[in-house]
């Protein structure tokens, strides 16, 4: 389960992002840089004021790489009450010192070290964060203005990052001017959390204020975390699947036969190592791939990102897995492309074509078609609550 974090700078602003269906609420001034800190004592109200209705977080601040005042940072955030103390560690020469500084407090309290991807990131550094003892790894970017995280880094490159977390046992965190798209993009990497601010603030402004319609839409793109949902949540989620019907808006079958849009990829053309020759294994060859996703459609017309399944997750998904190395065949290539795609939950059929086009004078291949069986959709799209009138 991914939870969905939300960064908000006021007790006002925590009330809207509980009211949004934020699982974490995480305290800082977006105004004072990527990691602004609130004042210790609007901060300590602030928490109070959550009550415990949702976990909290909260920054230290953009601070410097001082081992001799950091655990002293922490320590004033962590009397606040917070759940969770975040602790940047900016790319510096101490960052290391800063770690086994921090470590006695590790015991104390759970923290989570903040690494920057728009910096010099060594992915030992997540072994050294294990070892001191820390809760959790989160990655962000430090400066707003040079592009969000999948600017900075690709989805292959964030899958290692995860991946290195959860052997260690960490939290993972991911953020960094994250906005909507981003989420189908990420949510197949994992992550524990994703974090967001400015793509939940007016016009998508950081330092500005909340919006209500932006928490949802995100909230909604998002699994949520049915430990915070309560009856009245529940009851809002039961459709009434023949009002529907007669309002001129299908239901959808079961077996995937029918009624789904095409979702298409072409000519998406990647250096991939593959083959079963020696020589094969010296180079990469340029692999051609095209992508059919026969998506479930939705019980009314397609409105925002909440109805569609993004392309990006199908180009995506083609990039982790050649990452993974070297391929012998293009069945091999072909078939974990195609579980990749079919492992999206609407996603009922796919069609994956794969092609060699470094081979000679002829382009080789393999096109297969995959699908989920009635029992496997059914798994992941459960029928509806039945009514409790039963007139027609």
């Amino acid at each position: 389960m991914t939870l969905f974090l939300t960064s908000v700078a006021s007790e006002a602003e925590a009330e809207i992002a509980i009211a949004g269906g934020a699982d974490l609420v995480d305290f800082k001034d977006a105004a004072k840089g990527a990691l602004g800190a609130l004042e210790r004592e609007i901060l300590r109200a602030a928490v109070a004021s959550v009550a415990g209705r949702r976990p909290t977080s909260a920054v230290t601040g953009d601070l410097p790489m001082d081992p001799q005042s950091l655990p002293e940072a922490v320590e004033s955030v962590a009397s606040t009450g917070v759940d969770y103390v975040k602790i940047g560690l900016f790319d510096d020469p101490r960052r290391a010192a800063c770690i086994a500084a921090l470590s006695p407090l590790c015991k104390k309290f759970k923290l989570i070290g903040v690494i920057f991807a728009d910096e010099s990131v060594d992915l030992s550094l997540i072994e050294r964060l294990a070892a001191a003892g820390f809760h959790g790894a989160m990655l962000d970017t430090a400066k707003k203005s040079a592009g969000r995280l999948l600017e900075r880094r690709d989805s292959a490159w964030l899958s290692g990052f995860v991946a290195s977390c959860r052997e260690r046992g960490l939290l993972t965190g991911l953020a960094g001017s994250l906005e909507p798209p981003d989420v189908p993009r990420l949510l197949p990497l994992r992550p524990d959390i994703l974090g967001f601010r400015g793509a939940l603030c007016v016009k998508g402004e950081r330092t500005a204020g909340l919006d209500p319609k932006a928490v949802s839409l995100v909230r909604d793109l998002i699994p949520s975390d049915r430990r915070h949902r309560t009856e009245a949540d529940e009851e809002e989620d039961r459709v009434d699947y023949r009002l529907l019907v007669g309002r001129g808006y299908a239901v959808e079958p079961r077996d995937g036969s029918s009624r789904a849009d095409r979702i298409f990829v072409r000519d998406f053309i990647v250096p991939v190592r593959i083959g079963a020759y020696r020589a094969e294994h010296d180079a990469t060859q340029r692999v051609r791939f095209d992508v059919e996703a026969f998506v479930q459609r939705g019980t009314h017309a397609p409105s925002d990102l909440r109805d569609v399944l993004s392309y990006d997750v199908i180009t995506d998904a083609i990039r982790r897995i050649v990452a993974e190395g070297h391929v012998e065949l293009v069945e091999v290539l072909a078939e974990r492309v195609a579980g990749a795609v079919l492992g999206e939950p609407r996603v009922v059929k796919v069609t994956v074509r794969v092609e060699k086009l470094d081979t000679g004078p002829a382009t080789v291949g393999v096109e297969i078609t995959r699908e989920k069986t009635a029992e496997a959709a059914i798994l992941r799209h459960p029928a509806p609550a039945a009514s409790s009138d039963s007139s027609g």
